[in-house]
């Protein structure tokens, strides 16, 4: 099956680039080069694409809110691109339903790679983007009020679910939490399908954010870099827990 993508970023040079390399896969169609964030999301209205690459600055509307809109109305999944690997709107991008999120300076093979990840449902994030992620989650957290409030969401699950949220916290893969846990890998899935459906979270990256948000992992663990070394240029997670 053929991937359809639209890239969206406001510097020609690098949109073209970018879809230039995707075309040449023989599994990935580019369906529209554009400019701002308002005309990738009438792209993606009007195309139904797979993936959307979504430049996380853009005039008229930015990535973020493209991101959102575009996640809201349709199957299509978001993958947002930034210069800066210390982004401060790491936070707020995946919240609003980004399935990645890579440096512009990504490898060739990356980016193509990504790109299939994500269209088969997973998600993605390059290692020093998972390390700012953390940062600004830990910090929040550091909050006791804010910690607190957090927290009262884990209620709702059993203990060891609470286990389980703690090991996708900590980068751990099923393979990895089943043997923590003494169980087999397919409890293991099960444990994170409840754990994602009961928090109301998308895949394993929210779960990674749950886990700093709720102060179930304490700041300056050493958990996310774990995950993104084991990936070694990215950090990939499944929504379905596989």
């Amino acid at each position: 099956m053929t991937i359809r993508v639209v890239v969206a970023d406001d510097q020609e040079l690098v949109r073209s680039g970018f879809a230039m390399i995707l075309d040449a896969q023989e599994d990935i169609e580019v369906v529209a080069e554009v400019g701002d964030g308002a005309a990738a999301v009438e792209a993606a209205a009007r195309l139904s694409p797979d993936v959307a690459l979504l430049d996380i600055r853009m005039p008229v509307l930015d990535g973020i809110e493209a991101c959102r809109t575009i996640s809201a109305r349709g199957a299509c999944r978001t993958v947002m691109l930034t210069t800066f690997d210390a982004d401060e709107y790491v936070y707020e991008a995946l919240h609003a339903g980004a399935s990645g999120f890579l440096l512009k300076d990504v490898r060739r093979d990356d980016l193509v790679h990504a790109v299939r990840v994500v269209a088969a449902g997973e998600s993605l994030l390059a290692p020093s983007v998972a390390r700012r992620l953390i940062e600004e989650y830990t910090a929040a957290t550091a909050r006791p009020s804010v910690a607190a409030l957090a927290a009262g969401r884990l209620e709702v699950l059993t203990a060891r679910e609470r286990e389980t949220l703690l090991h996708l916290g900590r980068g751990l893969s099923n393979a990895e939490i089943a043997a923590a846990l003494v169980v087999s890998e397919h409890t293991v899935k099960s444990h994170v399908g409840n754990v994602l459906a009961k928090l109301g979270l998308r895949d394993r990256i929210q779960a990674v954010i749950c886990a700093y948000e709720t102060g179930l992992i304490a700041a300056g663990a050493p958990a996310g870099a774990r995950a993104g070394a084991r990936a070694g240029a990215h950090s990939e997670v499944s929504p379905s827990g596989e």
